[in-house]
């Protein structure tokens, strides 16, 4: 059997220390904000980003090209290494287009070579979450083949509960008309939104307030998680700059389920630029999404 390595894109939000611990290899999509250009995983700290954000910096984003994923490819190629790539939700980006695209090239290039590219249909810690779980896989011996059967079988058991705190940045992007964010941000309503199958972010409830938002990820988790609480060995949560908050779901989670093993990470930076400050998302495995 090939050796093979698990790729995935910059969006999956785990820590510094992870990627690190774990020589994640990961494909990073870039932002502008302010006239400047990064890279999502070596551009600003997400606590400056997001401060910038406050300030009324409104960032834009692209997705991941070919060529910037073949360089990624081909290096592990060289290697004489298959590959299994995880890639950011298609329902929000192009750059699941751009991993397939540069995989088909490549396998002309490369006879022999294993180049597998899952639309995980997934988005910051939810598409961590999975990567995370192939990652495990593929440490207990599982080959290519298996740990790819089982990211296909599972991926829209990913759930994504996301609370989001800005009206402004749903409606910029889509997902508010601009009454419905001025209105609402005059009397606090705020959105309940979900990954859907489609992996695209949809409002699906509302309330008043912001702990009443937040209280919500975790009252729809526990119809959510029933059949799956074998599962959920870790969950994660990630946020928009406002770490408090996310500490007070990972505490609801922890006595309401019994899980202890939560990682907390910010949403990382070309997420965030959709998402805006105070966001938190939370993200488990699940019979539903």
């Amino acid at each position: 059997m090939r050796e093979y390595v698990i790729t995935t894109d910059s969006t999956v939000d785990l820590p510094k220390e992870y990627l690190r611990e774990h020589q994640v290899q990961a494909v990073s999509l870039s932002y502008e904000i302010e006239g400047e250009t990064y890279e999502d995983l070596n551009g600003l700290e997400p606590a400056v980003f997001y401060e910038k954000m406050r300030n009324g910096a409104m960032p834009t984003t692209s997705q991941a090209n070919p060529e910037q994923v073949r360089e990624l490819f081909e290096g592990i190629l060289k290697e004489g290494k298959d590959i299994l790539h995880i890639a950011f939700s298609s329902g929000l980006s192009g750059s699941y287009n751009s991993a397939r695209i540069a995989a088909e090239e490549l396998k002309e290039m490369y006879e022999g070579a294993e180049i597998c590219v899952i639309d995980s249909l997934c988005a910051s810690v939810g598409e961590g979450l999975l990567y995370h779980k192939a990652r495990c896989m593929k440490e207990k011996g599982k080959t290519l083949q298996e740990v790819a059967a089982w990211v296909e079988k599972n991926k829209l058991h990913i759930c994504h509960n996301v609370a989001v705190d800005d009206l402004n940045h749903l409606y910029r992007g889509g997902r508010l008309s601009r009454t419905s964010a001025v209105v609402g941000s005059m009397i606090n309503i705020k959105p309940f939104i979900h990954m859907d199958e489609n992996g695209k972010l949809v409002p699906i409830g509302k309330v008043r307030g912001r702990k009443k938002s937040l209280n919500i990820l975790v009252d729809a988790m526990a119809e959510q998680i029933k059949g799956y609480e074998e599962e959920n060995d870790v969950i994660m949560i990630s946020h928009g700059d406002c770490i408090g908050d996310a500490r007070y779901v990972g505490k609801l989670v922890e006595e309401r389920f019994g899980i202890h093993n939560i990682l907390i990470n910010y949403v990382g930076t070309v997420i965030g630029s959709h998402t805006g400050t105070g966001v938190v998302a939370l993200c488990f495995m699940g019979n539903k999404r």
